[in-house]
């Protein structure tokens, strides 16, 4: 049986990291793309902190992202599902699926999950299914073992 409230500590844990690597990007970028306007700025120099600041945006983005996940998990019902939807584990084949907020692949209890969101194709496949039932997803299919 997978203990989903460890599965959410993980998830969070993982969201979290994936927050502070996003802040730490934004400030080292946001750093870089400062100049000094009392001395003289070579082309190059503006060039490069162009590019920076381009990049600390992009980090800033993906911070709020991280923030937003963060958001979603904890106010996301992991209580016990018997039909997939959001809050649920499913399991199909050798793959395990969180449904809530899109994660890389992480381990947890021994199993490899991924996280998916409501807004993923694959969820519109399976939503609603219950242990059992089969759908087809992409030209394949999928055979839902269980639902946690």
């Amino acid at each position: 049986m997978i203990d989903k409230s460890h599965l959410r500590e993980t998830m969070l844990a993982l969201t979290e990291a994936e927050l502070a690597q996003a802040h730490e990007s934004y400030e080292r970028f946001l750093a870089e793309a400062r100049l000094d306007r009392s001395e003289t700025v070579e082309k190059g120099q503006q060039a490069q902190a162009e590019s920076a600041a381009e990049l600390a945006h992009a980090f800033d983005d993906l911070e709020h992202k991280a923030e937003a996940k963060i958001e979603a998990l904890k106010s996301l019902d992991f209580g016990p599902k018997t039909e997939v939807e959001p809050g649920a584990a499913v399991r199909f084949g050798d793959r395990f699926i969180v449904i809530g907020v899109s994660t890389n692949e992480f381990t947890c209890q021994g199993h490899s999950f991924v996280g998916v969101s409501p807004s993923a194709p694959i969820y519109t496949a399976i939503e609603g299914k219950v242990a059992g039932e089969t759908c087809e997803f992409r030209g394949r299919e999928i055979h839902i073992q269980e639902v946690f």
